[in-house]
């Protein structure tokens, strides 16, 4: 059975991306955590290749929040910021191509046993109901009014689950939670500005994965999205972001069988991005 990797966040660093497959064993399969562009030296080049990868059934790519910032720019919705290096994509050839791509990818992965997400579960969330509410917002991503989705998706309300939630209010707490989340309190209320360590949130947030009645907490959950949290493996819960594009590296973690002998799980990283702007 061929070997299967998670990946943390690449962000457009194809020369960290490329060394990384080329350190894989040559059958083995990846799971990529989301934020597949943005911020690197060549969005254009990652894509391309995590495309080429998805295509040969060697990989699933997961939407993170910097993809869900391309889509946006894409559909005229969002304009460019500083540090965004997505203008290569808008101006390629394949720009359609790669942007239908981008729609078609799922933003929650499953067997079962595991989770992968970009950024995290709400405490609410069973797997099932993690897995299905991921899918509501793929079908409003994949639809042919995909556009009028990204221009409800933004905005930090509601800030809470509820399961009555309708419409764009519900895509947009489940889009948050899955791609932007870090902090929430036990009752699911979430936070979105803080981007520091474990003991460094708000006064009343936790770290999501700590909510202590969360409903996955039996499932091992695959996760990026929080490079300060850099390679971090704890009960049912594995951490992937290590900054690639601020100077860290990029890490791949082999999946076990079991999906519970994560400390002799395999680990291979390679250099990031020297950020000119990185701290």
């Amino acid at each position: 059975m061929s070997k299967i990797y998670a990946v943390g966040d690449v962000q457009g660093c194809a020369p960290s991306l490329k060394a990384l497959v080329k350190k894989l064993p040559k059958e083995s399969k990846m799971i990529f955590l989301g934020d597949l562009v943005n911020r690197g030296p060549d969005s254009l080049g990652a894509l391309r290749y995590l495309k080429s990868l998805q295509e040969s059934g060697r990989a699933e790519c997961i939407l993170g929040n910097h993809d869900l910032h391309l889509l946006a720019i894409d559909a005229g919705i969002r304009q460019t910021k500083g540090l965004d290096t997505v203008d290569a994509i808008l101006k390629a050839k394949d720009r359609d191509e790669l942007i239908d791509w981008v729609r078609n990818r799922p933003l929650a992965l499953s067997n079962g046993k595991l989770l992968a997400v970009h950024a995290g579960v709400l405490p609410q969330w069973d797997l099932q109901q993690t897995i299905e509410c991921a899918q509501e917002v793929e079908r409003a991503l994949r639809s042919k009014s995909y556009k009028t989705f990204l221009g409800n998706m933004y905005g930090n309300t509601p800030n809470q689950w509820r399961n009555s939630l309708k419409g764009y209010e519900r895509l947009r707490v489940i889009t948050n939670a899955l791609t932007r989340m870090r902090f929430c309190k036990p009752n699911g209320q979430m936070e979105f500005e803080s981007k520091e360590g474990l003991e460094k949130g708000p006064k009343g947030f936790i770290p999501w994965f700590k909510a202590p009645n969360r409903k996955t907490r039996e499932h091992v959950i695959y996760f990026g999205h929080w490079s300060t949290l850099g390679l971090m493996r704890k009960a049912n819960v594995v951490g992937l972001d290590t900054g690639c594009v601020w100077g860290g590296k990029l890490t791949a973690i082999e999946i076990s069988e079991t999906h519970k002998d994560k400390k002799s799980a395999q680990i291979i990283q390679v250099d990031g991005y020297d950020h000119p702007l990185r701290m």
